[in-house]
């Protein structure tokens, strides 16, 4: 039994990751203004905006879109996908790019390990692979803090979403969003259910939350210039990363005095710990849409699924993405044609990075458990 049991998790996780020369792994990296790679459907460049129109997962098609704001780029994105299973990843970084770099390139790895090690994929196989992924990340902080201390300031926030055998995992760390488009019976509509938990100081729970954790601390979270932040520096509570709010060693000279605390730091302030939860997909789960908050920024939840689920699936991530840059500049009277002429950097004034990735769920191959060839890996940020 248990034999047979590692041999199904074996076919479930080995075809991922970048590719070991056997298999032909599809792989698509954006470089700057480059795309590349093949895996089907087309890839293209609108000034800032990169994307793949449609290409094919293990359990259907997909679609991803990624547009710069930044003057580095702090998102990434990735699929990793072969029979029987299928993992996503939206990691939106800030303080810089090195943390989002990081997480995509280990976080997957890990999780493949712990599937692998522990014979089956559960809500700890993912929490392992989380906490690996900051004990990793945290190393190489301390590593860096003579050379590189600004690293300690710079986190990311993660969502995470895994297929397996009819099951979406979902795990969360700060505020990007994973919403699923399910079909209203048969009137022809679809709804939208948020199915991610996000961590934002802004939203009320989280900061009853952090207060129930900190109760002798009355500055906690603190309201800026209409923003409620933890410790009046950072608007999410969770992330991989932000080393100087979880590790006392870390929040002294030589980082920016604005990221330094005035008193002793007694236990973390932030959380690297995701919340999990798993979705069984029934049959009109039609598509599910992963993003970073650039795009919830623009859109409502309702208002993403109605774009996807009334036009083809072929430009579903570049058509939220750009939608949402339209009202990012019809916010501030302006047209999109001179949104798309303001360089990076300038752009952030307008809008955030976004990453958008759209998966469209074929019912038929999930219920056969039969993955469509070949298996998918997928990068979407900057190589390095």
């Amino acid at each position: 039994m248990l034999h047979a049991l590692m041999n199904l998790l074996s076919l479930c996780w080995k075809p991922f990751g970048r590719g070991d020369g056997e298999g032909g792994v599809d792989s698509i990296g954006i470089v700057g203004a480059n795309l590349k790679g093949g895996g089907g459907g087309r890839d293209g460049k609108d000034s800032l905006l990169w994307f793949r129109d449609i290409g094919k997962y293990a359990w259907g098609d997909f679609s991803m879109a990624v547009v710069q704001a930044n003057q580095v780029l702090e998102d990434q994105g990735q699929i990793e996908s072969g029979p029987f299973g299928t993992f996503v990843g939206v990691y939106d970084g800030h303080g810089g790019p090195e943390a989002a770099q990081y997480v995509c390139d280990n976080l997957f790895r890990h999780f493949q390990v712990s599937a692998e090690t522990e014979d089956v994929v559960t809500a700890e196989t993912i929490q392992n692979a989380f906490r690996q992924t900051e004990e990793g990340f945290t190393a190489l902080v301390s590593e860096l803090w003579s050379t590189k201390s600004n690293l300690a300031t710079v986190g990311t926030c993660c969502l995470v979403g895994v297929i397996c055998q009819g099951t979406l995992f979902v795990a969360s760390l700060g505020d990007s969003r994973l919403v699923l488009g399910k079909k209203v019976g048969n009137t022809g509509e679809v709804a939208a259910i948020q199915l991610s938990t996000e961590h934002n100081a802004n939203l009320d729970e989280i900061r009853y939350e952090l207060k129930e954790l900190h109760p002798h601390d009355s500055q906690i979270v603190v309201l800026k210039h209409g923003v409620w932040r933890v410790k009046g520096i950072i608007q999410v509570s969770r992330s991989i990363g932000d080393v100087y709010m979880k590790h006392a060693q870390f929040n002294r000279e030589p980082i920016a005095a604005k990221f330094r605390l005035p008193e002793p730091m007694n236990m973390p302030i932030m959380s690297a710990t995701p919340t999990i939860l798993s979705h069984a997909l029934h049959p009109n789960d039609s598509f599910l849409i992963f993003a970073s908050d650039g795009l919830w920024e623009h859109l409502s939840n309702e208002q993403a699924v109605e774009i996807v689920h009334k036009h083809p699936h072929a430009g579903s991530a570049k058509r939220l993405v750009k939608t949402a840059l339209q009202e990012a500049a019809r916010k501030r009277e302006m047209r999109y044609s001179d949104l798309r002429k303001i360089d990076k950097k300038v752009r952030r004034h307008f809008h955030d990075d976004i990453t958008v990735i759209v998966l469209f769920l074929n019912h038929d191959l999930i219920s056969r458990g039969t993955a469509q060839e070949p298996p998918v890996s997928i990068r979407s940020g900057l190589d390095h």
